[in-house]
């Protein structure tokens, strides 16, 4: 039932009428004599602010009930001062008393919550009034004031890193590390980790992992939050074990974390085990622990979440890199469903590939052959590149590919399906050259798809295969002419390998009269016609070695040089990078694919301070010299006439008694131990040297000294001027 008091309330404001606004409404209920009217405006000011309204407005008014004993309204207005505390910075002082007082309370709640919004604060101020406050709440007896507060000393680095150094606060920090508390020591171990991120002082050591922390971590990973064991996971991945001994005891504490239901968890397990696993050296050892690795690498494909089936797929990739053998029994649990987003089909046809072996390609290429018959493109294309690259790693299925592939252009055709097969059977014919048996197969099943080509990479294969085994084609003549006629019209990639074949045709056919017309009309299409660089300058060095007077046998060895065959159509990581990929498991690199220097830039993690006062430093330094240059300017116009361009030698004089900013920038151009305007140095021999590079006479040396300060002034003059 409605108290007397709010049927009052309410019975005024129907009197009273409409107001003036939302904001004039939240205003006046913000400065109520009433505690639940103050409370139910706080609650429709953060509602407005979550939604996206402006209400800086009224900071002066919200803030006016900071000091109440209700938690949930202490925590509403602490979230508005975070929010809008840098659009009314000098406002936010008001609250300090609040916030050392809070820091104080009985209730070990507000001493978090205070210490916490204290650091979330982003203005300069509040650093002058955070020292107390947060050396208290670092020595809290209450586990959970103790770990907000470790928190906050990254936020304060963040603001102040001198303060936070100067004062201790880095120092009680890292002793937090060792705090009997999981969960405190978590947090430590986090916040340590952003203050080395943002570190820029090279002489400044954060943290660095001993063989204590390391021993304290692993008593307290198995009590931490999934926040708390991801942070000890990645320091046990900084660690360097000392010994096998070490390594197999750390190995032993984290494959428990294998079975959690974390995602991240486990990804952070598994790099934390292939970190360690390099200093076992017995090999039996080594296997049974990548055998333990299989079902939580399976776990993550098995996941309801497609999004996180990709992250776990990104990763598999990438181990798979250095231990192939860890799934190589899985073949099947990476085989697509017809549920699967198109984005993990393609990621689990190329882990498909890499676990491809004798005991299970049959299985495989039958499978591939049913994503060959799909309806999407990206699909379809995938898989017949997978068909080839499984040919191309294994010898014993080239012929089985070879007869799939020939199927899928006789039975389902298609521009998409016929360019792609041939791209594939080019592959495979550049990874087993000059086998008879493959050649007779291959050539007459493209030699009919001609006129089907159209990618770049299928017409770059048929020509290829047009210079390299051209006694297997039939009508070549008629094929190369269609070829040369249409030369121009081509991709560079084509018109190369245009160029190629027909050189080799010249060299390898004996009736060289059919196919020299051919050979002298893309030569002169490649030269004065084509505007490609690179297609050109080829076609200039195959004319003259042809021109030349080498025989015949001399031009055949340098044109027909044999290329080695491609080792592997599967792409791989460099050495290298798949280093820094496995040390960068669970995180963006392991998505990308790259290293996270290559795509963060290490400024973002400056601190606010130090960028600000170098951006200062700046700023007055432009404006010094600003104001110096225009100062030189104003009395080089009053010495010279800039117009007068007949009085030469008096021009000479006045920029020769001329001093200020320009005799001064002139320093900078004369080394210490150089000669003076004026004077013949004792050695000209260099400067003839170097003179003489430009065409200029031996006796010019002399002169060229005393010419400098004059030009480098005239030229300082005119840098100036064009700055203005």
């Amino acid at each position: 039932m409605m108290s007397k008091r709010k049927l009052e309330q309410k019975i005024k404001d129907f009197i009273r009428g409409p107001l003036k606004g939302e904001t004039y409404e939240l205003k006046a209920g913000l400065v109520s004599q009433y505690e639940w009217e103050r409370k139910d405006s706080i609650q429709r000011v953060i509602q407005a602010m979550t939604v996206g309204k402006d209400v800086s407005s009224l900071f002066p008014d919200v803030l006016k009930n900071i000091a109440t004993y209700d938690i949930e309204q202490k925590k509403l207005v602490y979230l508005y001062l975070m929010n809008y505390a840098k659009t009314n910075p000098e406002l936010c002082i008001l609250a300090v008393n609040t916030f050392v007082q809070d820091a104080t309370d009985p209730n070990p709640l507000i001493r978090a919550l205070a210490i916490r919004t204290m650091g979330c604060i982003r203005v300069e101020k509040m650093v002058d009034y955070m020292e107390i406050p947060l050396r208290r709440t670092l020595k809290d007896d209450n586990p959970y004031v103790r770990k907000t507060a470790a928190i906050c000393v990254a936020k304060l680095f963040d603001l102040n890193p001198v303060m936070c150094v100067e004062l201790g606060f880095l120092d009680d920090l890292k002793a937090l590390v060792k705090d009997s508390n999981p969960m405190v020591a978590a947090n430590a171990v986090t916040a340590l980790f952003e203050i080395r991120d943002m570190n820029r002082d090279p002489n400044l050591e954060v943290f660095v992992v001993t063989t204590e922390v390391a021993k304290i971590l692993l008593f307290c990973l198995n009590e931490c939050t999934e926040w708390g064991r991801i942070t000890i996971l990645t320091a046990l991945t900084d660690y360097k074990a000392k010994g096998p001994e070490e390594a197999n005891h750390i190995i032993e504490r984290v494959i428990p974390q294998l079975q959690h239901v974390n995602p991240s968890i486990v990804l952070s397990s598994i790099k934390a085990i292939i970190h360690h696993l390099d200093s076992i050296r017995s090999t039996n050892s080594k296997n049974l622990i990548l055998k333990k690795l299989a079902a939580p690498l399976v776990s993550l494909v098995s996941a309801s979440i497609p999004e996180a089936q990709y992250v776990g797929l990104k990763n598999i990739r990438i181990i798979l890199e250095k231990y192939p053998q860890i799934l190589s029994k899985e073949l099947r649990v990476f085989f697509i469903k017809y549920s699967d987003p198109l984005y993990l089909k393609l990621e689990k046809l190329d882990i498909m590939v890499r676990l491809a072996n004798e005991a299970n390609c049959a299985l495989l290429l039958g499978e591939l052959k049913e994503y060959a018959m799909e309806f999407e493109p990206s699909l379809i294309v995938r898989a017949i590149k997978c068909i080839g690259s499984v040919a191309v790693k294994l010898p014993v299925t080239t012929i089985k590919a070879i007869n799939l592939l020939t199927e899928l252009i006789e039975q389902r055709g298609g521009d998409l399906i016929i360019n792609e097969s041939v791209a594939a059977l080019t592959k495979i014919l550049r990874r087993y050259p000059g086998k008879n048996d493959l050649i007779t197969v291959i050539i007459p099943v493209i030699s009919n798809q001609m006129e089907d080509l159209s990618t770049n990479e299928s017409i770059s294969g048929y020509v290829w295969l047009l210079g390299e085994y051209p006694k297997y084609f039939s009508q070549l003549h008629d094929k190369l002419s269609l070829l040369v006629e249409s030369f121009l019209d081509y991709d560079p990639t084509i018109q190369l390998n245009i160029l190629n074949s027909t050189v080799k045709i010249n060299l390898v056919i004996s009736d060289k009269n059919l196919y020299q017309g051919l050979l002298q009309q893309v030569l002169e299409k490649a030269t004065k016609e084509c505007e490609n660089a690179d297609v050109r300058d080829k076609a200039f060095i195959y004319w003259r070695l042809l021109s030349s007077s080498s025989s015949e046998e001399s031009k055949k060895k340098i044109l027909l040089t044999k290329l080695p065959p491609m080792s592997s159509a599967v792409p791989s990581f460099s050495p290298a990078i798949l280093e820094i990929l496995l040390k960068e498991l669970a995180t963006l690199s392991s998505v990308y694919h790259k290293p996270a220097y290559t795509f963060i830039d290490p400024s973002t993690y400056a601190p606010l301070s130090t960028e600000r006062n170098q951006n200062n430093s700046n700023d007055k330094n432009i404006e010094d010299l600003a104001n110096l240059a225009k100062q030189e300017i104003i009395n080089n116009a009053k010495n010279e006439n800039l117009l007068d361009f007949d009085d030469d030698e008096d021009q000479e004089s006045t920029r020769g008694d001329s001093g200020g900013l320009l005799d001064e920038l002139n320093d900078l151009f004369i080394t210490p131990n150089a000669p003076q305007a004026g004077t013949v140095p004792p050695n000209t021999t260099n400067n003839n040297d170097i003179l003489s590079l430009f065409g200029a006479p031996s006796g010019a040396a002399t002169t060229s000294t005393t010419t400098t300060t004059t030009t480098s002034k005239s030229n300082l003059n005119n840098d100036l001027l064009d700055i203005f």
